[in-house]
C-alpha cells in the first residue's frame, strides 16, 4: 500500500511540478491541467490517442520491469525497440505472427549481446545497452536511407508494410490489436515472476545474486534469461508500433520509448500490474502535451519534464526509507 502511495504521490507531485512551470511563463496552472486533461481523455479521439501510446509505454516497462527484477540495468530498451521493428518489417511478407515473433527474437538476440559481454569480458550492463542503443539507431537510420529506402527514395523512410501484416482494428475504432497483445504479455509477465519457480529464481537474483548463487540458484544464466526477455518484451513492442501504428519504418520510429519505459517501470515500482495504470499515465502525459503545445503554444517536451520528475521524486522517497529508522531491523 505504501508502495502505492509513492507512486501516485510522485505521479501527482510531477502534474502539480509542471502546472508550476507553466505558471512563471505566464500560463494559468488551471487552465494548463484542463488543457492537460481534456487534450488526453477529453474526447473519443483524445482517449485513443493516449491509450495507443500506452502500448509501446507499457511493453518498454515491462521489459525494464523483468531486468531489474533480476538486477540488470537494461537500459538498451531503445535499440531493442528498433531491432524489433526492422525484423518485423523484414518479416512482415509473411503475415503478422511471424512478425510479432521475429520481433521478439531479435529484440532478444540484441539484448543477449550485453549478456555475453558481461560475462566473457565483465562489460557492465549499462554501459553495452546504452552503446548498442547507438547502433541501432545508426543501423535503422542506414537502413531508411539505403537498402529500405521507399521506392520513390523521396524520403528517408520505407515503403508501408504489405496490408495483410497489419494489426486488425478494434471496433472500428484506431484502436489495434497490439493493445490485446500488450495486456496478455503484462499478465503473462506478472505469472511469470510471482507465479512460478523461474520468476522466484530470478527475484532472488536481483535481490541478492550472493544468496541466490548459495542457495544453488545459476545467478549467470538468471541474469541471461532476464536480459533475453526483457528485449524479447521491448522487440515486440517496435513490432506493434509498427504493425498497428507507424506502418512505416523512420528514423525517429522508436520517439523514445525505449528511455521512457524506465520511468513506465520505476513509477510502477517495478510490479507489472502496476505498469498498466504508469503506461497510461505517461501515455496521457504525452497526448495531453501535444494538446498543449496546439493550443497553449507550450512544447510538447513537457511529457519528457514529467517524466524526469516522476524519476526524482522516486529516488528522493527511495532515499527518504533508506535512512528512516528502523529499515535494517
Amino acid at each position: 500500500m505504501r508502495r502505492l502511495a509513492v507512486g501516485i504521490g510522485a505521479a501527482a507531485l510531477s502534474l502539480l511540478l509542471l502546472a508550476l512551470a507553466g505558471a512563471a511563463f505566464g500560463h494559468s496552472p488551471r487552465v494548463l491541467l484542463e488543457i492537460l486533461v481534456s487534450g488526453s481523455i477529453g474526447s473519443r479521439f483524445a482517449l485513443e490517442g493516449t491509450l495507443l501510446k500506452s502500448v509501446p509505454l507499457l511493453l518498454t516497462g515491462l521489459a525494464v520491469v523483468i531486468a531489474f527484477r533480476a538486477g540488470v540495468w537494461n537500459i538498451g530498451g531503445e535499440g531493442q525497440f528498433i531491432v524489433g521493428a526492422l525484423a518485423a518489417y523484414l518479416t512482415s511478407r509473411f503475415g503478422t505472427t511471424a512478425a510479432l515473433l521475429a520481433a521478439a527474437v531479435a529484440g532478444a538476440l540484441w539484448a543477449s549481446i550485453a549478456s555475453l559481454l558481461r560475462v566473457w569480458r565483465n562489460a557492465p550492463e549499462v554501459l553495452t545497452t546504452i552503446l548498442l542503443n547507438f547502433i541501432a539507431i545508426h543501423l535503422l537510420g542506414y537502413c531508411v536511407n539505403g537498402p529500405l529506402q521507399e521506392a520513390s527514395g523521396q524520403y528517408p523512410q520505407s515503403d508501408p508494410v504489405p496490408q495483410a501484416a497489419a494489426l486488425p482494428l478494434l471496433g472500428g475504432s484506431s484502436l489495434h490489436a497490439g493493445i490485446v497483445v500488450a495486456l496478455l504479455v503484462t499478465l503473462a509477465s506478472w505469472w511469470l515472476l510471482y507465479r512460478t519457480r523461474e520468476g522466484l529464481r530470478l527475484r532472488a537474483t536481483g535481490f541478492n545474486p550472493s544468496a541466490a548463487q548459495y542457495a544453488g540458484v545459476d545467478v549467470n544464466a538468471q541474469i541471461a534469461r532476464a536480459m533475453a526477455l526483457s528485449g524479447a518484451v521491448a522487440g515486440l513492442a517496435g513490432a506493434i508500433e509498427l504493425l498497428g501504428v507507424t506502418h512505416r519504418l523512420f528514423e525517429r520510429v522508436a520517439a523514445g520509448y525505449g528511455y521512457a519505459g524506465i520511468a513506465v517501470a520505476l513509477l510502477a515500482q517495478l510490479h507489472p500490474i502496476a505498469t498498466i495504470a504508469a503506461a497510461a499515465f505517461f501515455g496521457a502525459l504525452a497526448t495531453g502535451a501535444g494538446e498543449l503545445q496546439r493550443s497553449a503554444s507550450i512544447s510538447s517536451s513537457v511529457a519528457t519534464f514529467g517524466q524526469a520528475v516522476v524519476i526524482l521524486v522516486l529516488i528522493l522517497f527511495g532515499s527518504m526509507r533508506a535512512f528512516a529508522p528502523g529499515r535494517d531491523e
